[in-house]
């Protein structure tokens, strides 16, 4: 089966301010960032089910080189991309978006 990927308009927004913030650090490392967040999304596509429950439901798979989760759901057809989130915020701030 396969899944459409619906990013939140929140979790949109983590991710192009984290592409920015990397960016403003070194040309082409948000574009690395971007791509991390690809390749961890299709992982979460071909085996949404093998990352752990974290909270009501609510899945997080963490991104290879960057210190970032991707928080999601899995509805119907659908992987609900709740927030891309740094790891060292506050979870009160992404916990609520269910």
């Amino acid at each position: 089966m396969t899944y459409k990927i619906v990013f939140r308009p929140e979790a949109e927004l983590e991710l192009a301010g984290a592409y920015g913030w990397y960016e403003e650090r070194r040309r082409g490392l948000g574009e690395d960032q971007l791509d991390s967040v690809e390749s961890v999304v299709e992982s979460i596509c071909e085996k949404r089910e093998s990352y752990p429950v974290v909270h009501l439901g609510i899945r997080r798979a963490f991104l290879q080189r960057f210190p970032y989760g991707i928080f999601y759901l899995v509805e119907d057809e659908h992987v609900v991309v709740l927030a891309v989130f740094h790891a060292s915020r506050d979870p009160r701030h992404w916990q609520i978006r269910k």
